[in-house]
């Protein structure tokens, strides 16, 4: 090893008082998983009885290593499927919750409406009037959706212009922004091509990821939101996809919460909530044929893209 020019780190051999050396590959199934090497102090040719033995001593490592990770592949979707199951539990709750607020605040609604309040035009009462009204059918759009995406398992696929919902969400939320201190900023693709999706849930998912970035910025900062058209190799450069991303200037993720983000619903990778947004939003891209990926770093903010097939 010291002076065999096949060997790359002679000066560490050097150093080391390596003299000889015997290395078999680990192999399983045809892959090549690592090698099992044995060193000597002293020059040593080693004989067909060491080789045959070093390489059964590197199968059965081989077939060690394989078995421990399988073994970690089954012990990642037992989990992925207790948090399934704990996910479908919330979701029933859910539904059970809304349809009970759903009836008080069906008779409020006709209260409300039946007092049919009227004040003078300039009377600060006429605007509290009107928000009471806005709020009370914001609340009944809020129990809808949940009762919706409770019935509907599967998105009922309509043609569906990214852009223009992108723009109806950020007046939904321009106040929210305001009072945050945080600057929204809309780099949107012209001529985006529409995808076939369910614009209630593809509007539920990207509010989530709004409201997340929000939670993520309680000092302010910049909310971006890009829509751009993607293409794979394999299509010559014609769009096969439209990516909506969402960056944030907050406090980011570790790579912990990066790897649960959207698989443990109640392991939260925000400061505050339960973390169900982000597990629902993995569901509703899932739905979508599409892909969800995360690119952060704690301190560095974080974005999100979802990519979905045109």
């Amino acid at each position: 090893m010291q002076t065999s020019t096949r060997y790359q780190n002679v000066d560490i051999a050097r150093r080391e008082g390596l003299i000889s050396l015997l290395s078999v590959p680990l192999v399983f199934g045809g892959h090549a998983l690592g090698t099992l090497s044995v060193y000597t102090g002293g020059p040593h040719v080693f004989s067909n009885e060491e080789v045959r033995i070093l390489s059964a001593l590197a199968d059965l490592s081989a077939i060690a290593i394989e078995k421990a990770r399988l073994y970690e592949r089954i012990v990642d979707v037992e989990e992925q499927m207790r948090q399934n199951e704990k996910l479908s539990a919330l979701g029933l709750l859910a539904a059970e919750v809304a349809h009970e607020i759903r009836n008080p605040l069906t008779v409020m609604k006709m209260l409300y409406h039946s007092l049919d309040l009227k004040f003078p035009k300039g009377d600060p009462r006429a605007r509290d009037v009107e928000v009471m009204g806005q709020k009370m059918e914001h609340l009944n759009r809020i129990v809808e959706h949940i009762l919706d995406f409770a019935r509907t398992a599967e998105p009922e696929f309509l043609p569906v212009n990214l852009n223009e919902l992108i723009e109806e969400l950020g007046l939904l939320t321009r106040h929210k922004l305001t009072q945050q201190d945080i600057r929204p900023v809309h780099k949107l693709e012209p001529g985006l091509p529409p995808v076939m999706a369910d614009a209630a849930q593809l509007e539920q998912a990207f509010l989530n990821l709004i409201l997340n970035a929000v939670e993520a910025m309680p000092d302010g900062g910049k909310l971006t939101i890009i829509s751009r058209t993607a293409s794979s190799l394999e299509c010559g450069g014609k769009p096969t996809h439209v990516v909506v991303e969402f960056k944030d200037t907050g406090h980011g993720m570790t790579r912990e919460q990066r790897g649960r983000a959207f698989t443990s619903p109640l392991k939260t990778t925000r400061r505050k909530g339960s973390g169900l947004g982000l597990a629902i939003v993995g569901r509703i891209v899932e739905a979508h044929r599409g892909r969800i990926e995360i690119r952060s770093g704690a301190g560095r903010g974080t974005t999100i893209s979802i990519a979905l097939p045109l």
